[in-house]
């Protein structure tokens, strides 16, 4: 079995994490079972829970995603002072389905300080920068995020979809501090290996976003992967939960957060710890 907790710098969390985006944008459930869904994920073990302040679905409900997770964690019957919350600026989400981007040092100071408002927190557990701006110096944003990190307004520090020289080069500008890199990577989407390779090496968490290949394709996984599919027959599992052990098999700083909005399939992702795959089927997998 695999182990059921991982670290992301000092912290120990769950091996698997609670993505909460399908929560909040386009197709989102009503309030309580997102509700629902966060108090199965707790009642289940997991200790990681990923938002963003983009997670909405226009700019009259920015950090809908934020405050739903505040909510849920408050209405919890549990203790929960050992979940961390991991947020992200930098991304915007302005109506339309659009996606924009803002990594000024001005516009991300500002939106960490939102977040801890809507989070309810005196600092925020891991704040990660959501995506490069092409009109703002990446040691520009990345600055933003170290100076964050000096003033106590966030434990760790973090960065998501980026390359291995942007991984190298955040993690001079915060002075080793770089906690974690969340890249897209998924059976589908294989092209962060070489991100996972330099996260393995230098001991920082790696947390995969869409690991089971996004909200619209997620329950077609095994359909549209044979490898996956043939394998998780053999095994008796679902394609979604193989997907996910295997992901932890790679390398003990791999931590999945998939998405979900529903209590049974945030279970079933969680589930995966319980699955140990021998070398060989991993090696099946990677070259499927």
């Amino acid at each position: 079995m695999t182990s059921t907790t991982r670290r992301i710098g000092d912290t120990q969390v769950s091996a698997i994490g609670l993505g909460g985006m399908p929560m909040s944008i386009e197709g989102r459930p009503d309030e309580s079972r997102s509700i629902a869904t966060i108090h199965a994920a707790l009642d289940a073990g997991i200790t990681l829970i990923d938002t963003a302040d983009a997670y909405h679905l226009d700019s009259s409900d920015i950090g809908h995603n934020e405050t739903l997770i505040a909510k849920a964690l408050n209405s919890y019957g549990g203790d929960t002072s050992d979940v961390l919350v991991a947020t992200k600026g930098g991304h915007l989400r302005p109506g339309g389905g659009a996606w924009t981007l803002d990594g000024s040092p001005a516009h991300l100071k500002q939106a960490a300080e939102d977040s801890l408002k809507r989070l309810g927190v005196d600092a925020i557990g891991l704040y990660q920068f959501h995506r490069p701006d092409p009109k703002t110096p990446y040691e520009d944003s990345v600055g933003a995020i170290r100076d964050l990190l000096d003033a106590g307004k966030i434990r760790m520090a973090g960065i998501s979809n980026a390359d291995p020289d942007q991984i190298r080069q955040a993690n001079e500008i915060l002075g080793g501090r770089l906690v974690s890199v969340q890249n897209q990577f998924s059976p589908a989407f294989r092209s962060s290996e070489p991100e996972l390779e330099l996260c393995d090496e230098l001991g920082i968490a790696f947390l995969p976003w869409s690991p089971l290949g996004g909200i619209s394709n997620a329950s077609d996984l095994g359909d549209k992967h044979p490898a996956f599919h043939q394998l998780a027959g053999e095994l008796g599992v679902s394609p979604q939960k193989l997907t996910l052990a295997w992901m932890l098999a790679k390398s003990p700083v791999v931590i999945p957060i998939p998405g979900s909005s529903r209590p049974e399939t945030i279970r079933d992702s969680y589930s995966a710890i319980e699955l140990t795959l021998t070398p060989d089927q991993v090696a099946t997998l990677d070259a499927s």
